[in-house]
């Protein structure tokens, strides 16, 4: 199994999972044009896609799957929540499959686990891909760590985990007081601090690659989220991966 990541923050995010014949991605906020670049990028042709599975309505998230989906033929599995969100965006669309947030759903070769989490959307949820060997985490829009969502993490061979921003950076910016309690909310997004206390309450015996996402351009910096991640795992923060904005990241497969 292998993953790479198209681009992750609030322009646009996409992650790709395959394993065997079967490749999947999660969200879709790029235009077809732009999602087909990033693909090549990979080396992956747009109708290779089996699934693409929505975390939540939120733009930066689902606002390419209409368009991307609707031209290559390709299925995609969202929430009954964000079904209901989303109502009309996806008109069209032949291949619409719900699911609850407790499911688990098999696509080929991989399972793919959904799990609830606090997020100011519907019927949020992150996921835990898994191709019977090693299990991958997927964690990038929460405002706070649950017990379910530790539950859900512990034991992954490898983790795609938010650090949006740096609560100083946060607190000084330029931001709106009303934006800044909603990013620093309990259903906003995680912070390096609180992104690293995830990381270091769970079974990581397994763990063989961690990647810092969904990172503020405005609120935050690699080196930021690298040094927070690295204390909990103590590491070299050069071990830490970053999922960029405009480059994402290249592949990274379990052995």
């Amino acid at each position: 199994m292998r993953f790479a990541s198209l681009g992750s923050g609030s322009e646009g995010n996409g992650l790709v999972v395959e394993a065997g014949s079967t490749r999947i991605l999660i969200d879709c906020g790029f235009g077809v044009r732009d999602c087909a670049a990033r693909l090549a990028r990979l080396g992956i042709e747009p109708a290779s896609i089996n699934a693409i599975f929505v975390t939540h309505e939120h733009a930066d998230h689902v606002g390419g799957v209409p368009a991307f989906a609707g031209r290559h033929g390709i299925g995609v599995w969202l929430t009954f929540g964000t079904m209901t969100a989303v109502a009309g965006r996806l008109d069209g669309l032949s291949r619409i499959y719900g699911f609850d947030s407790h499911d688990a759903l098999v696509v080929g070769d991989l399972e793919i686990m959904p799990f609830p989490v606090p997020h100011d959307a519907r019927e949020p949820v992150q996921f835990v891909i898994g191709d019977g060997e090693y299990r991958l985490g997927v964690l990038t829009d929460l405002g706070m760590s649950t017990p379910h969502v530790r539950a859900s993490l512990d034991g992954c061979d490898g983790l795609v985990l938010e650090c949006n921003h740096d609560r100083g950076m946060l607190r000084d910016g330029h931001y709106h007081a009303s934006l800044k309690e909603r990013i620093a909310g309990r259903f906003g997004h995680l912070c390096n601090d609180d992104a690293a206390a995830l990381l270091g309450s769970l079974e990581r015996s397994k763990l063989q690659h961690v990647i810092a996402a969904h990172l503020s351009r405005e609120n935050n910096r690699p080196a930021l989220a690298r040094d927070a991640l690295a204390a909990a795992l103590d590491c070299t923060p050069d071990w830490i991966g970053i999922a960029d904005q405009d480059e994402g990241f290249g592949w990274r497969a379990f052995m």
